[in-house]
């Protein structure tokens, strides 16, 4: 089956399962055969935010796994992907947020991935670096990263709630931002080997609000890659103050792609 045939019966299947509903709210049938969910994070972060996600799904009857990066490197990242893929005892929705985009396109391919889901992400093709994504649509203003030594970078602290995670509370902010988790910087200049959403049918949740990446080029990647996108009116850090419709469209993924 060739990608635009691919992406558009699973922007069909998603439609219908949409336009229901009530079905994202429902247990997961016995036969559908997408029951696991792989959950990665991005820079800055770990996989603790992903937590109101993974109690919705897990709720509906999903087995959710939470991928815990490095952050050292993108191999390390994907290897680190790549371990917990294989240990899903069948097909999986893999779903990454901003960087996390760029370790599940490259980690997709592993066959256990039956659709990839984009969260506020990053999506390079072949080649390409994470980096390479900000050429024409640079970061918004507000979106500051401070560069160690080490050569690691951290989100800076007086303009992480505007930069980051502009629509949590306060103390929310506070906690993320106390607890960051510094990325090592020569990862933005890594090309990506695979582009899995090449061959895998692909969702995009495109926070509207998002500071740290600019929404149109959320939009244009989305776009780009063929992928079924829902916009969320939600700062960079959608998983965490929407994760009911970031849940609905994982949800979503794995009840279309049926495994194929």
């Amino acid at each position: 089956m060739s990608r635009k045939l691919r992406n558009a019966v699973a922007a069909a299947a998603a439609a219908a399962t949409l336009t229901a509903g009530a079905n994202a709210q429902e247990t997961i049938p016995a036969e559908q055969p997408v029951k696991s969910v792989v959950l990665v994070h991005g820079a800055f972060a770990d996989g603790s935010g992903w937590r109101g996600v993974y109690d919705i799904l897990t709720a509906r009857g999903y087995r959710v796994s939470i991928v815990q990066n490095p952050l050292t490197s993108l191999a390390d990242d994907v290897a680190a992907t790549a371990r917990i893929l294989d240990r899903q005892d069948g097909p999986s929705i893999l779903v990454g947020h901003s960087y996390g985009g760029t370790v599940i396109t490259e980690a997709g391919i592993n066959p256990n991935v039956a659709g990839l889901v984009y969260v506020s992400a990053l999506a390079p093709d072949v080649g390409e670096t994470t980096g390479d994504q900000f050429a024409d649509i640079p970061a918004p203003p507000e979106f500051i990263i401070e560069t160690g030594e080490d050569g690691f970078g951290f989100v800076n602290l007086e303009e992480f709630k505007t930069g980051f995670a502009g629509d949590t509370t306060d103390a929310d902010a506070a906690f993320l931002r106390d607890s960051q988790v510094p990325i090592n910087m020569d990862i933005f200049g890594t090309p990506v080997k695979h582009a899995a959403w090449k061959e895998k049918p692909s969702w995009a949740v495109i926070a509207t609000e998002d500071k740290a990446i600019d929404p149109k080029l959320l939009r244009h990647t989305a776009d780009r890659i063929g992928a079924v996108s829902v916009e969320v009116p939600a700062s960079h850090v959608v998983f965490l103050t929407k994760p009911e419709e970031v849940a609905d469209v994982i949800d979503t993924a794995a009840r279309a792609t049926g495994g194929s």
